[in-house]
């Protein structure tokens, strides 16, 4: 194959940049060398960017050996469910090794897959060696690594006078085999009941299986041998799974494996309104919190005593930390995903209070102590309740003006236990005065996140922790323990 059809494919099927393009054409360079030191057919995989599936951009045959591959396979679609190793290398960047795959002309190999990376480590494709099978496996070395049993798996699949059903008699899959002229030669209950539905002939057996269902013509007609089709037939939603049978000279059979995925797709379609119907919520319930806080802000633009002002700009911070719960459930990629990454909903609200804050000198620190943590909106709203008044508390009293100072927010976790950690190295309280904040603080804490909230004593400034108990509706990612907290 020339570099030429590579960068090609790469381009047309592909997201890979310039540079990563290039790293694969100078693999690509090599695969002829390895092909035949190791007696191996040698490809390159890339995943399509439209799709889940991954295509072959790269091959290399052994000159010195029987070909397992009659054809070029460069360009064709590779699907998981005929080499899943492809797709665990993809989406790990570890290697993979299946002992007995299915090649692209429904021969068996061994296959062995290894990640190729950019100079920013991700996986950009994979390089996959294939060695047929029974050239290779002796019958005196790893009896784990081969099938076996295949008399006891003849009797019971073959055989329909046997007392056992046959295997494929069980699946819930539409198991259908034809013979090399496209006669229909064994359907299990599962596929007899389909034909019935799908075809007004009674007696099916033998028939041509392309005047039973003729939406299988395309089908059979692909030249591919192991393929994997979708198709919509008569509002039936079909995954149909291809794999022609050969023998060294001619074509033996076809099997076709069909599942009804019509329900599924209905499921999928259903919860997929439920997400957009979600979203909308959101969307509105964040709309809603923008108009009462645009309200409020008119009626201070209109006058009222100052002694109120103080309460209107506290009601606005808990108006504007819920909205930012909302606002980043919004900002996901993913919507179906409702989680909230607790530390940038703390950077997100306590950044903002600090620059309305113009006439105080106040420096922010935000540490996650190496956590990465999620929430679902329920406790998020709680967090930024709790964060917008501890952090409030310390604007407002720790800091007289012209005097610089500073917050950390940090978060420590251990095995069972989330600790939240508000310090300021203002003037400090001698003895917290009970209000409206600290009320909400005490609530939430105990009421919400089942936890304890309290002051620890310092040399200067003020110190609160909130505790509470991981669940879960908190996931913690890259976690380091913090025993000593």
């Amino acid at each position: 194959m020339s570099e030429s059809t590579l960068e090609q494919l790469c381009k047309l099927y592909t997201d890979l940049n310039t540079g990563d393009i290039e790293t694969l054409k100078n693999i690509a360079s090599t695969l002829q060398l390895y092909a035949d030191l190791n007696n191996a057919y040698m490809f390159i995989d890339c995943k399509m960017k439209d799709n889940e599936q991954a295509i072959v951009v790269a091959e290399a045959f052994p000159r010195s050996s029987e070909a397992v591959y009659e054809n070029s396979v460069v360009g064709k679609i590779v699907f998981e469910s005929f080499e899943p190793g492809v797709f665990y290398s993809h989406r790990t960047g570890k290697k993979s090794l299946t002992r007995q795959a299915v090649t692209q002309e429904g021969k068996t190999v061994e296959q062995s897959v290894i990640p190729i990376k950019n100079e920013t480590h991700q996986v950009i494709g994979v390089l996959i060696s294939e060695v047929e099978v029974f050239k290779h496996v002796s019958l005196k070395g790893d009896y784990e690594s081969v099938s076996f049993g295949q008399e006891e798996l003849d009797a019971i699949f073959g055989n329909s006078s046997s007392e056992m059903p046959m295997i494929s008699d069980l699946l819930m899959e539409i198991f259908l085999l034809t013979d090399k002229e496209n006669h229909l030669i064994y359907a299990n209950p599962a596929g007899v009941k389909f034909i019935k539905e799908m075809s007004p002939v009674d007696d099916i057996r033998k028939k041509d299986i392309l005047s039973l269902l003729p939406f299988l013509t395309p089908i059979y007609e692909f030249k591919e041998d192991v393929f994997v089709f979708d198709l919509t037939v008569d509002r039936k939603n079909l995954i149909i799974k291809k794999i022609r049978m050969r023998g060294k000279e001619q074509l033996k059979g076809t099997i076709l494996i069909i599942q009804d995925v019509t329900e599924l797709r209905t499921k999928e379609k259903e919860l997929m309104m439920k997400s957009v119907v979600i979203q909308e919520i959101h969307h509105r319930v964040k709309n809603n919190l923008q108009t009462v806080a645009s309200l409020l802000r008119l009626q201070m633009r209109k006058g009222f005593p100052e002694e109120s002002k103080v309460y209107f700009e506290d009601t606005l911070n808990r108006i504007y930390s819920i909205s930012s719960v909302y606002e980043l459930i919004l900002a996901n990629t993913d919507t179906d995903d409702e989680d909230v990454n607790i530390i940038e909903l703390t950077r997100k609200i306590s950044s903002t209070m600090v620059l309305n804050e113009i006439h105080k000198k106040v420096n922010l620190i935000i540490q996650s102590n190496g956590n990465k943590i999620l929430t679902t909106s329920r406790k998020a709203v709680s967090i930024a309740l709790i964060i917008n008044e501890l952090v409030q508390n310390s604007l407002k009293h720790a800091f007289p003006e012209e005097v610089n100072g500073e917050i950390e927010v940090s978060f420590y976790s251990n095995k069972d236990f989330l600790e939240l950690h508000i310090f300021d190295n203002g003037v400090g309280i001698t003895q917290p005065k009970p209000s409206l904040g600290l009320e909400i603080v005490h609530n939430l804490v105990m009421n919400d996140l089942n936890g304890e909230f309290r002051y620890l004593p310092v040399e200067q400034g003020t110190h609160a922790v909130i505790t509470f108990p991981i669940s879960s509706e908190v996931v913690i990612f890259y976690e380091k323990e913090n025993t000593d907290s």
